[in-house]
């Protein structure tokens, strides 16, 4: 049975390279696309695929919360985290949230099918940087920085209003895309700024930078079979 995979990436042609990858194998099809994490978890629950290749920075619903939602799935897809962010602090919150493998978009290539594969046969999969990011951190640290612990005791609404916040979005449009009241909205808002510890909204959007939600770079060149 060939191995059905959903790509949720914001950028067009890198799904279309990722697909082009990953069906060029006999083993491997394209069941969906999502070009944020609200439409990739809507596929993982309507296409059922075996594993999710998910990016990280993604408008409205972030890779690392989407991964969070697909986790409570039955039955659960594996997710498998694509990414320019080689960070620690990235690593630790997708596996965190439940993903199976993380690997860098710059590295991408045969490794995405390498990765696909082996989450989808029960196992994880670092590529070999990751790998040693997280080592070394550990080594270095032995814990989470502050900011990811702050980050973590979010409860996951409070997380997708933060990203939402960050973002630019007023309290009426938040309310509409999460389906909430502006009231409670607010009050989330201003929940969030008090478990932070951030004064205003610049601030919040400075931790969410710091923390991936919202991109801190340029986006990468295109995927290439």
């Amino acid at each position: 049975m060939a191995i059905r995979v959903v790509v949720a990436d914001d950028h067009t042609v890198v799904r279309d390279g990722l697909r082009l990858i990953l069906e060029a194998e006999g083993d491997i099809c394209g069941v969906g696309e999502g070009a944020d994490g609200r439409k990739a978890v809507r596929q993982a629950r309507s296409a059922r695929p075996h594993v999710v290749v998910m990016d990280v920075s993604m408008p409205g619903l972030n890779g690392i919360e989407a991964t969070r939602q697909i986790s409570e799935l039955r039955p659960c897809p594996s997710v498998v985290i694509l990414s320019v962010h080689s960070n620690a602090e990235y690593v630790f919150q997708a596996l965190k949230a439940g993903a199976r493998g993380y690997l860098l978009k710059e590295s991408a290539g045969k490794e995405v099918v390498s990765a696909v594969r082996a989450v989808h046969a029960g196992r994880r999969y670092l590529s070999e940087r990751i790998a040693g990011v997280v080592a070394d951190d550990y080594l270095c640290r032995g814990s989470r920085s502050p900011a990811g612990e702050a980050l973590e005791r979010l409860s996951s609404r409070e997380r997708e209003v933060l990203q939402l916040v960050a973002e630019g979005k007023s309290s009426a449009e938040i309310a509409e895309t999460i389906h909430l009241s502006r009231k409670t909205v607010d009050t989330y808002r201003s929940r969030l700024m008090q478990k932070l510890g951030i004064a205003n909204v610049p601030g919040l959007v400075r931790f969410a930078m710091a923390q991936g939600l919202i991109p801190l770079e340029p986006p990468p060149p295109p995927a290439h079979p």
